[in-house]
């Protein structure tokens, strides 16, 4: 019972130092900071809200989308943090679909932020890159953009853009 409590307390000491020792207070860990908030979103055949907030000692920002879509409500939740070792940001993306997905990126030599999923192989026996980008940043509203790739990345092309007007 001793040890339990003692460990307790030296982690509750040395883990809010581990983190920022990582990278949560880096410049790099705030390359996403934009996109905290409350947000309304439009895009061609819906709309939708999306509520993005820093969590965890501010190591993880995490996103609770809802849409309105043809077929109905749609929901997702992602995670996403910083890893310094890696030098990249990470996500992880599930929704009401049973959909999971992740995605790595950062910020490119263009100064955008752009996020790859891992390529998967769709049912015709091509293989889907595909990535999203942030465009457009101002202080209330910005675009998303959601796009695939046929041919490894040397073109893209967008499935789903949508805006986003701070609430």
């Amino acid at each position: 019972m001793r040890f339990t409590v003692l460990l307790a307390l030296i982690l509750s000491m040395i883990a809010p130092t581990y983190a920022h020792a990582q990278g949560c207070d880096s410049a790099e860990a705030r390359q996403l900071d934009f996109w905290l908030g409350e947000w309304d979103l439009t895009w061609s055949g819906g709309s939708g809200t999306n509520d993005i907030t820093r969590r965890f000692g501010d190591c993880v920002i995490e996103e609770n989308f809802s849409g309105d879509m043809p077929a109905g409500k749609y929901f997702g939740h992602s995670v996403s943090v910083w890893n310094p070792r890696k030098g990249k940001w990470q996500q992880t993306w599930v929704d009401s679909q049973g959909g999971y997905l992740q995605f790595t990126g950062g910020v490119g030599e263009d100064g955008m932020m752009r996020l790859f999923g891992e390529p998967a192989q769709i049912p015709d026996g091509r293989t889907q890159h595909t990535r999203m980008s942030w465009l457009n940043v101002e202080t209330d509203s910005f675009d998303w953009h959601w796009e695939r790739s046929f041919d490894g990345g040397k073109t893209w092309e967008m499935v789903w853009l949508i805006h986003y007007k701070r609430r």
